[in-house]
């Protein structure tokens, strides 16, 4: 089998989307650290008690690597409308996150002071429990310490064939 044929067939699996998000930490005590954000697809649920949640990140990203310091993070689960956001944050060669989040409305997590998008269908911040290497990823659960549901207007965001889709 190809990574072709392989990537071709899990094409055909609809996926939500979600921007992940975290802080670095400050390079000095007076500074707020970098917001970082990245796109993901590969996101689920793994328990309810205790509440965990799966994010797979490409090995030596810069996420991973964040994540790999930085037990807190968020994420916003993306409304149709926010093709944009996920757009922007999928970008390859991109430019710095801070230009990044410039225009995009953003509210900070209480508990991990990442950025949390206006208009996601949901928002959960969260702590690392474990760190597990699975091939060219790394699968970060998370035990999720808030949940919110900012806003109840539109579908989710999907991606389905290499493209962001809507539900209907």
């Amino acid at each position: 089998m190809s990574n072709d044929e392989f990537r071709g067939a899990l094409a055909r699996l609809a996926a939500g989307v979600v921007l992940v998000t975290a802080q670095e930490p400050p390079l000095d005590e007076d500074g707020r650290g970098e917001d970082v954000g990245m796109t993901a697809t590969a996101f689920m649920s793994v328990s309810l008690d205790p509440p965990l949640v799966m994010v797979s990140l490409r090995n030596d990203s810069r996420m991973d690597d964040l994540l790999a310091e930085q037990p807190l993070w968020a994420v916003s689960v993306l409304s149709e409308s926010q093709r944009h956001i996920a757009g922007r944050f999928a970008m390859k060669g991109r430019i710095s996150d801070r230009l990044l989040f410039a225009d995009i409305p953003y509210v900070r997590g209480e508990i991990t002071g990442a950025p949390l998008a206006g208009g996601a269908l949901a928002t959960l911040e969260c702590r690392t429990e474990q760190r597990i290497v699975a091939g060219d990823h790394t699968l970060v659960i998370g035990r999720v310490l808030t949940a919110q549901l900012p806003s109840g207007d539109g579908g989710p965001l999907t991606y389905f064939r290499g493209r962001y889709r809507q539900l209907g």
